[in-house]
């Protein structure tokens, strides 16, 4: 817990303590080649958010030019009678009659 605790208040002295032990860990010749692979790592995470960040404020945005309207699936028949206009036969008239009569008691 006490760990914890010290790895919050990291002050100037503390940092130069570690940075004297990661030098004589590693020596002066890797450190160079340490840092530089921490940039790489560094800058390929921001470009990742960043074109991940982008990806999502583009996702509700379609181009217009893009969009256009689907093939019909079923062939259009020019002329024909909708269902409103065609009438219905005398049994439905009188089913349907029935039924709302049934509805409204």
């Amino acid at each position: 817990m006490d760990l914890l605790a010290f790895l919050g208040n990291i002050g100037g002295q503390e940092l130069i303590v570690i940075l004297l032990i990661i030098l004589l860990l590693f020596g002066a010749k890797k450190l160079p080649e340490l840092a530089k692979g921490m940039g790489k790592a560094v800058r390929e995470f921001q470009n990742a958010k960043d074109e991940f960040s982008d990806e999502l404020h583009n996702a509700g945005k379609t181009p217009d030019k893009d969009v256009r309207q689907a093939d019909a699936t079923v062939p259009r028949i020019d002329h024909a009678a909708t269902a409103r206009e065609v009438p219905l036969p005398a049994d439905e008239r009188a089913r349907t009659a029935d039924e709302r009569t049934s509805r409204e008691v």
